[in-house]
């Protein structure tokens, strides 16, 4: 379903403990409430599939959705 409203680009970083996902989406800022912009149910099932690719750690496929963060392990 589609909501009316203006549409504004976001970067939501999805975390996990060894990566951080940075993706692109799209919030809705809704026609009969601007008091804050909201996500689309197609848009909150993306970064619900990118934490889960994230915690098995599939970069491939994290890759092909938005910028890809690991974190280093020191010594």
């Amino acid at each position: 379903m589609t909501t009316s409203g203006k549409r504004v680009p976001r970067t939501r970083l999805v975390r996990t403990r060894d990566v951080v996902v940075a993706v692109e989406v799209e919030a809705v800022i809704p026609e009969d409430d601007g008091s804050e912009p909201c996500y689309e149910a197609e848009t909150v099932q993306l970064l619900r599939e990118v934490e889960e690719h994230a915690e098995q750690g599939d970069v491939e496929w994290l890759q092909r959705h938005g910028r890809v963060y690991q974190a280093l392990e020191t010594i």
